[in-house]
């Protein structure tokens, strides 16, 4: 069978995330160590986990089908999946709507011309979302090289996740997505996708130090547009 440029399921199409709001409120003074809780929460309903819905015994038949060419499969393995994948990518590409939706489309094209490669080693959800975020990343660094790090910036910020009101995140989100790319992609990779800083270095070239210095940068400049006080 042909390889789709594009997947799409009938009648699907990835929209803009439930209650995301695109104008910044001026809410201020969100504490440092709630940066962490808020980033790492699901930017929408289709972005929270679903035991209920998505299985991995579900997953395994589907890919089975999918594999042996059934695109009815693959598209109900899409229908499960993307609003998970579109918000991991759309973290990465800095909120960008458009360039969200077509890293998920490009993320869906490579898990089907991949799918043979898959092992079961790990449950598919997992597998795929990797693969979403290395789409990101590989988009990221084909796009310039950012300036060296502002050592004004450079600011431990290891306090532990706290409780916090979720009206907080959206300032949080616009602040994120003001971030430059590779600091944000470090944050994002750390934060909320759990990567060590050697995972980090090597998807994104750079040195272990490098990394820890980009994510202290990108804490530091959220301290200081949302106002906090280290």
């Amino acid at each position: 069978m042909a390889v789709a440029t594009k997947v799409e399921a009938p009648g699907h199409r990835i929209a803009p995330l439930a209650g995301q709001s695109l104008n910044p409120r001026p809410r201020r003074g969100i504490q440092a160590g709630k940066m962490n809780a808020c980033l790492a929460m699901p930017l929408s309903m289709s972005d929270a986990p679903r035991a209920e819905a998505v299985t991995e015994s579900a997953d395994t038949e589907l890919v089975r089908r999918a594999a042996a060419g059934d695109m009815r499969a693959f598209e109900a393995l899409y229908r499960r999946h993307a609003g998970r994948v579109h918000g991991a990518v759309w973290r990465l590409s800095g909120m960008n709507e458009a360039r969200a939706e077509e890293l998920t489309q490009e993320a869906f094209v490579r898990a089907w011309q991949k799918l043979a490669s898959f092992r079961h080693e790990s449950a598919f959800s997992t597998w795929l979302h990797r693969l979403a975020v290395n789409v990101a990343l590989m988009d990221l660094r084909g796009r310039e090289p950012e300036d060296a790090v502002d050592s004004d910036v450079l600011e431990a910020a290891t306090e532990p996740v706290l409780p916090f009101c979720a009206g907080e995140r959206s300032d949080l989100e616009q602040a994120v997505a003001k971030l430059p790319p590779r600091a944000r992609a470090v944050l994002v990779l750390h934060d909320v996708e759990g990567w060590k800083h050697e995972e980090i270095g090597r998807e994104l070239g750079m040195a272990v130090g490098s990394s820890k210095a980009q994510l202290h940068r990108a804490r530091g400049l959220l301290r200081g547009m949302l106002g906090d006080t280290p």
